[in-house]
């Protein structure tokens, strides 16, 4: 594979190129890491946004919608969309795109649907190099859906410069939003279908908790006899006196477009704190650090068990460690004190 002609057309995004590229990432093959190597030093343009939120939410729909509104500003935008992958023949249906068609087919739009493939966390193990591809390849937008799967999925928010989570009526009660997890690392709330009943009942009690985080729980609930609000309202962004960001509760209707203009304009308002406050300049320090960790940490695992014979280590000792002769840690701190002398099995 001519890995520079391969990049030359990643570049110029080229739709089937860039789906070589990406099955080249995802599945590990020779030459991947010299490509992404080449991309390395044009990153930086795109935003990441992450939408994150339970099954049923909406959020294919929201993406579509916000895909639609960049494209109306005329700004190029990719999507990666992680479906789940069966426990059973490992495969997945990879349907989101089929719930974007509306958008599938415009030149300045890249769709790309990856399995989990096990991992956890609401993304693929290839997705945060995957996002590096799209933002060499000079994309202006990457929205990255999760799969969706509940709390734990944080994994979004060390990806993403931008987190949005969305939620729906029927999400849970106030001690719902109470809980750890994604909705402490949210950037933006989205409450969709937002016609439903109990819609602005949800929409009061994150923002209820958000202010009990801050210390300053009702700021935003109106009294009984208060100024009229409701889904028309806008959200407020003002950033609080210590210059924190103060998340949106952002109420949207993704299937008939209500409210993605405002979701648009919250998201731009963040960026704007995030780059005024030097935020992002660190999350996106952290993410080429972890990064770096990951890839060390896989060209070691790789060396390790192919070229310093551990795997024919455990092999050969399977039995003692079967028999309980043996544990798995005394035979990991024999390889690595020998590793550490110099030595290779």
């Amino acid at each position: 594979m001519d890995v520079d002609a391969l990049l030359s057309r990643v570049r110029a995004r080229q739709p089937a190129a860039l789906a070589r590229a990406i099955s080249l990432v995802e599945n590990n093959r020779p030459g991947f890491e010299n490509l992404l190597a080449g991309l390395h030093r044009h990153l930086g343009h795109a935003r990441r946004i992450g939408i994150t939120g339970p099954p049923g939410a909406g959020k294919s729909t929201l993406t579509e919608q916000l895909v639609a509104a960049y494209r109306g500003q005329g700004l190029t935008v990719a999507v990666v969309a992680v479906d789940p992958t069966s426990p059973f023949t490992g495969g997945a249906l990879l349907g989101d795109r089929i719930r974007m068609e509306s958008v599938a087919l415009d030149p300045g739009v890249f769709i790309r649907s990856m399995a989990t493939r096990g991992s956890l966390g609401g993304l693929a193990m290839a997705t945060g190099e995957v996002c590096d591809l799209l933002d060499g390849a000079g994309f202006d937008r990457i929205l990255v859906e999760t799969v969706g799967v509940g709390q734990s999925e944080l994994d979004v928010s060390r990806l993403a410069d931008s987190t949005v989570l969305v939620l729906v009526p029927e999400s849970g009660d106030g001690i719902q939003t109470l809980k750890s997890g994604v909705m402490e690392v949210a950037d933006l709330f989205v409450v969709n279908k937002a016609d439903r009943s109990g819609a602005e009942r949800l929409r009061q009690e994150i923002e209820v908790t958000l202010g009990i985080r801050r210390g300053n729980a009702f700021r935003h609930v109106r009294a009984h006899h208060g100024a009229a609000g409701g889904r028309g309202a806008p959200a407020r962004v003002a950033a609080v006196a210590d210059g924190a960001w103060e998340h949106p509760v952002v109420l949207t209707v993704a299937a008939k477009g209500e409210g993605v203009g405002t979701l648009v304009d919250r998201l731009e308002a963040h960026h704007g704190w995030l780059a005024a406050s030097g935020v992002l300049r660190e999350r996106r320090r952290a993410r080429v650090a972890q990064r770096t960790r990951d890839v060390l940490a896989r060209a070691a695992l790789r060396w390790l068990w192919d070229e310093a014979g551990a795997a024919k280590l455990v092999e050969d000792r399977l039995d003692a460690l079967a028999q309980g002769r043996l544990s798995p840690y005394e035979l990991a701190g024999e390889l690595v004190d020998g590793l550490r002398q110099g030595e290779r099995v």
